[in-house]
C-alpha cells in the first residue's frame, strides 16, 4: 500500500512540474481616439476674417475681427478673456488686444498654441512700388494659423482634452516697418512680460503662415535652439500621419512671437512656410496674399498634427 502511495505521488508530482506555464497576459493599450480635422470648416474661418478686410489696429476691419473671434471662441472654450493694450508706433497709439481661450481649465498640465490674427499694414514687398503704402489681405500670414486654431476649438467643445489646452490670438505682431525688427511681436511681448507667474504650460506650439498650398514646413532654426524636443515630437507624429509637408531638415531663423515666449521659459515652436509660395517668390507682405493662394489641405495637415499632439501623448 505504502509503494502505491509513493507511485502515485510522484507521478501527480511530475504532471505538476510538466504543466505547461501560461504567457502572462499584457495588458492592452487604451485605443487612441484622435478627432478628425474639418479643413472645409477651417477655411470657412480663414475666408471670414479676410472678408472684414485688412485686420490693422485703429481700423474698422481689425474691431469687427476681433468681435467675430472673441464670438466664436466664446462657442467653444470654457474661458474667452481679451488682453488690452496699447502701445506706440509711429506717431500713433494703437488699441490693441490679445484674445485668450482656455480649455479644461482645472489640468495643471497645460500646452499652448497661439498665432497673430493681425495684419501688415504696408504691402512693403510687392513688386508695384504703387502698392508700398496699402494694406494686406494677409490670408496666409495671419488669417490661417487663426483658422486652424478656431478649429482646433470647435473640435475641443466636443471632445473634452485630456490636458489643459490654452489658445493665445496675438495682436500686433506685424505694425512694424520692415527694417524696424525690435517694432514687431508687440502682443507676444505683452503678453509675455504680464503673465501671470504661475502659469508655466510645458511647451507651445506657434502657427504663421501655415496655409500656403505648396506647403513645406521645415524645422525652424529658432524652435531647434530653444524646443528641440518638441520638434522632434511634432515631426515624429508628422511621420506617423504620413504628411510629407513637414519636411525634415532645418529652416531659416525666423523673428516671430515664438521668441518672447521662450525668453520667460515657454519653450516654444514656430510651424511656418516663408517660402510663400516657394524659395523663388512670395506672396508675402504683398496684395497676393489672398484665400485663393492658399488650401484647405494645408490647414488640415497642420490641424491634425495639433490635434494628435493634445489626444495621443498625455
Amino acid at each position: 500500500m505504502r509503494l502505491w502511495l509513493f507511485i502515485l505521488l510522484a507521478f501527480l508530482i511530475g504532471c505538476t512540474e510538466n504543466k505547461p506555464e501560461r504567457p502572462e497576459q499584457v495588458a492592452e493599450k487604451p485605443k487612441i481616439s484622435v478627432p478628425s480635422f474639418d479643413a472645409e470648416n477651417a477655411f470657412r474661418y480663414l475666408e471670414a476674417q479676410v472678408s472684414f478686410g485688412p485686420r490693422v489696429p485703429n481700423t474698422n476691419a481689425h474691431k469687427q475681427c476681433l468681435d467675430y473671434l472673441n464670438i466664436e471662441l466664446q462657442k467653444y472654450a470654457d474661458e474667452v478673456k481679451l488682453q488690452n493694450f496699447n502701445d506706440d508706433a509711429y506717431g500713433k497709439n494703437l488699441s490693441l488686444t490679445n484674445v485668450i481661450a482656455s480649455f479644461n481649465k482645472n489640468s495643471e498640465k497645460r500646452i499652448l498654441f497661439a498665432a497673430h490674427w493681425d495684419t501688415h499694414p504696408w504691402a512693403d514687398q510687392d513688386l508695384d512700388p504703387k502698392n508700398h503704402d496699402k494694406p494686406i489681405d494677409g490670408a496666409n500670414d495671419g488669417a490661417s494659423g487663426v483658422a486652424v486654431l478656431i478649429e482646433v476649438a470647435r473640435i475641443l467643445k466636443n471632445n473634452p482634452p485630456p490636458i489643459g489646452v490654452d489658445i493665445i490670438l496675438f495682436d500686433g505682431e506685424d505694425y512694424a516697418k520692415p527694417t524696424d525688427v525690435p517694432a514687431y511681436l508687440r502682443g507676444s511681448k505683452y503678453f509675455a512680460k504680464n503673465k501671470p507667474a504661475n502659469y508655466n504650460p510645458m511647451f507651445g506650439i506657434l502657427l504663421d503662415m501655415i496655409g500656403d498650398a505648396q506647403l513645406e514646413i521645415p524645422k525652424e532654426s529658432y524652435s531647434l535652439r530653444y524646443a528641440p524636443d518638441i520638434i522632434k515630437l511634432v515631426w515624429s507624429i508628422a511621420k506617423d500621419l504620413n504628411l510629407p509637408e513637414f519636411v525634415d531638415e532645418p529652416g531659416l531663423e525666423i523673428i516671430d512671437d515664438h521668441l518672447p515666449l521662450n525668453e520667460v521659459g515657454i519653450k516654444t515652436i514656430n510651424l511656418i512656410d516663408f517660402n510663400y509660395p516657394d524659395d523663388s517668390n512670395r506672396y508675402w507682405h504683398t496684395m497676393d496674399d489672398t484665400p485663393d493662394k492658399c488650401s484647405p489641405r494645408s490647414l488640415e495637415v497642420v490641424g491634425k498634427v495639433l490635434l494628435n499632439v493634445i489626444y495621443r501623448n498625455y
